[in-house]
């Protein structure tokens, strides 16, 4: 069922209830999605983007409601990541000679995926394309957000700003705009988005904001390729995104430790004491990697200002949690941070080295050596740790 945007502009995707994980089993999606499409029905019948493709069947019995399917003029392919274009396949059967714009990365994409050498239109940043009533789309590329062919796709007179994966969340819902969701649940999952898919390319996305914010487009709506679409906080919300993209951090401090028999899990929450007992204004999270969702870990690390690795010493290394989340967290690049390591050994303790030095790769300034303990940590050991709390704090100042 559709839902009308404004005027002629209608939403024509899914939403996917069911939903849990996303990019194969990358990320955590605890509050499914939608897969938005746009139909905007002027002289000209243009499609912006289709559904992923295990809802195409629904989506090409669903969109004659709208529209005769052989009516459309042409479709908009923002970004060919198959949860946007996967419907295409069966829809240019259906058309084949429709003329499709996307930037020319966007071409190498949609061949990559299909094997289709269909009309293909490449367009660059400032091409517009006239669609009736004296409106028209305006293509702006947007490389790296997070693909390199994505663009945004701007509609004049509406003034409405098809974002794509920018200004998303990952949230199934049939409200269609911001504004009717939990915000307890929007902004929270607008951040996890960001830090988890957009996080990575955060010069790109600084450029491009001071871009769009110099070309002064009257943007009244942006609608999203995920979750909910933006009619209100228009400012904030492209603000927020700036602000993200350039070494955010908050008065925050994450633990992230794996353990074995739970001495490591001691030593965590015993610096965690220690950082208190110095800063009682500081936010403090400790989360196992064992057991922690490593989506929501990843977000507290992106929101934080420093963070402590903790893993005890095991094959000449260290727990396989621990090390996925810090390659994890390699791929994302947050910058600004700072980070400590600790832990147990039983033998032989190289895990503190093997942390600071996957610490470092990561990008993370190592403020010093850490803290070991000798087998399971006893009073004396707590001590240490609350010791060490104490004193990074003051490191991390420096």
């Amino acid at each position: 069922m559709a839902y009308r945007i404004k005027n002629n502009v209608y939403s024509v995707g899914k939403v996917d209830w069911g939903l849990r994980s996303f990019h194969g089993g990358e990320l955590s999606t605890f509050h499914g999605s939608t897969y938005n499409s746009y139909l905007i029905k002027e002289e000209k019948t243009i499609l912006i983007d289709t559904v992923w493709e295990p809802f195409m069947g629904e989506f090409l019995q669903t969109l004659p409601a709208e529209t005769d399917i052989k009516k459309i003029d042409a479709i908009v392919v923002n970004h060919g990541e198959i949860d946007h274009s996967g419907a295409m396949l069966e829809l240019m059967r259906l058309i084949p000679d429709v003329p499709i714009y996307c930037t020319p990365n966007g071409v190498k994409s949609l061949k990559g995926h299909f094997h289709k050498d269909w009309n293909f239109h490449p367009v660059r940043t400032g091409d517009t394309l006239e669609i009736g009533n004296g409106k028209k789309l305006m293509f702006i590329e947007a490389a790296m957000l997070h693909w390199p062919d994505t663009m945004f796709t701007f509609l004049t007179g509406d003034n409405i700003l098809f974002s794509n994966d920018a200004f998303g969340q990952h949230i199934a819902t049939d409200k269609v705009w911001a504004d009717l969701v939990d915000p307890g649940i929007l902004w929270p999952e607008m951040m996890k988005y960001y830090a988890n898919i957009i996080a990575p390319w955060g010069k790109s996305v600084d450029a491009k904001i001071k871009e769009i914010k110099g070309m002064n487009l009257p943007m009244e709506m942006i609608c999203t390729s995920h979750g909910a679409s933006w009619r209100q906080d228009i400012g904030k919300v492209i603000d927020t995104y700036a602000a993200w993209a350039n070494a955010y951090q908050e008065n925050r401090i994450s633990i992230i430790y794996d353990t074995i028999w739970g001495g490591t899990r001691i030593m965590a929450e015993s610096i965690a004491k220690g950082i208190r007992e110095v800063d009682p204004d500081v936010e403090i999270v400790v989360l196992n990697a064992g057991h922690d969702d490593k989506n929501e870990i990843a977000t507290q690390v992106f929101r934080s200002k420093a963070v402590l690795f903790g893993s005890p010493s095991h094959n000449k290394g260290i727990l396989t949690a621990i090390a996925g989340i810090i390659e994890e967290l390699r791929g994302f690049s947050y910058k600004g941070k700072k980070a400590g390591v600790f832990g147990c050994y039983g033998w032989s303790g190289e895990a503190q080295k093997r942390l600071a030095a996957l610490a470092r790769e990561a990008g993370y300034e190592v403020v010093d050596d850490g803290i070991t303990n000798l087998w399971e940590p006893d009073g004396k050991a707590v001590e240490a740790c609350i010791a060490y709390g104490r004193d990074f704090v003051e490191r991390i100042k420096r």
